[in-house]
């Protein structure tokens, strides 16, 4: 009886959905042919399902099925028997699933749901740091449960470095919207044709955003009517006044009066005009502001979506081998 060690170059680009194909040689490379016969006592099913009733508590791995076949190597004018055998293991990757994947998949999860948060929120921003900071803490963490070798990195890796590229997009994203809504809120900032014509034209209409009514611009409205009114009273009385030949100094004085009150009120007119065209341009930047946070949010999640299928059909396909 001879028990034989062996090691196994192992590929780890798959992990942990990974299947492993290690192949074994046996021969007597003293003896040829003439020596020594080497050939299966049992047929090549009979020894896998024998192997699999010896390895069904084996840990991580778990044994897929035994292949091999005898064969004769040739040097020279001498002949040696060999067999070859390729034992085909998986790895159980339940372990792997629970530590590493489902809570990297839900920190991607709760970072998508942050976009329903106000974007003119401070809050958002600091939520959307504290998760990348988090993240950054479970990659760490996740270092020790990755295997180490030199032959490349596993594809797992990669998903975790795309995964905190799109975390840090996020960020940026909305660091992009509190500039836009900040704009809004700077007075004299005026939005250019161009991008009027393109966000709350084409865009709006691309993303079935609904810009929502707006209770103040009726109020402002109300407001200019019964000043204007009035300066035009004002400004009859004072051609009423006009029309006496001779003044009296009650009636200079009472002209001198209505004349200031309809320059106060000409003055008062003006800021409300001007104010109401702050407040347009403002509600027009808060526009851009949320549709571009919606075309964002969109092509976001249509990246993730994608690119988690891609990611899941591969390990499914890799793991089913």
């Amino acid at each position: 009886m001879l028990r034989v060690v062996s090691s196994c170059n192992l590929g780890i680009f798959n992990f942990p959905f990974d299947v492993q194909n290690c192949s074994l040689t046996f021969g007597s490379y003293m003896h040829t042919v003439r020596d020594v016969r080497l050939g299966l006592a049992l047929t090549i099913e009979q020894i896998s399902e024998n192997s699999k009733e010896f390895l069904e508590t084996s840990g991580e791995w778990e044994l897929v099925r035994i292949e091999g076949y005898p064969d004769i190597l040739k040097f020279g004018i001498d002949e040696w028997d060999i067999v070859t055998f390729w034992v085909i293991v998986k790895r159980r990757p339940l372990l792997y699933v629970v530590n590493l994947l489902i809570p990297s998949a839900f920190l991607m999860v709760i970072d998508m749901m942050s976009f329903y948060l106000p974007p003119h929120s401070v809050d958002r921003a600091s939520f959307k740091m504290t998760l990348l900071l988090g993240y950054t803490v479970f990659l760490l963490i996740m270092n020790d449960l990755l295997p180490s070798t030199t032959n490349g990195t596993p594809l797992i890796g990669i998903y975790f470095s795309v995964c905190l590229a799109l975390l840090v997009l996020s960020l940026l994203e909305t660091v992009i919207i509190t500039h836009v809504l900040h704009r809004g809120a700077v007075h004299g900032t005026r939005i250019p044709t161009w991008v009027k014509t393109l966000l709350l034209e084409f865009i709006a209409r691309l993303v079935c955003y609904k810009a929502p009514p707006h209770a103040n611009e009726k109020t402002v409205t109300s407001l200019c009517v019964p000043i204007k009114q009035n300066n035009l009273e004002s400004e009859e009385k004072l051609k009423v006044t006009q029309t006496p030949p001779p003044p009296h100094p009650d009636c200079a004085h009472t002209r001198q009066q209505l004349e200031q009150i309809s320059q106060d009120l000409l003055s008062i007119r003006g800021f409300l005009e001007r104010h109401q065209q702050e407040r347009e341009e403002e509600g027009e930047w808060v526009r851009i502001g949320y549709i571009l946070d919606s075309l964002l949010y969109r092509l976001y999640l249509s990246f993730v979506a994608i690119y988690a299928m891609v990611i899941i059909s591969l390990w499914c396909v890799w793991y089913n081998l």
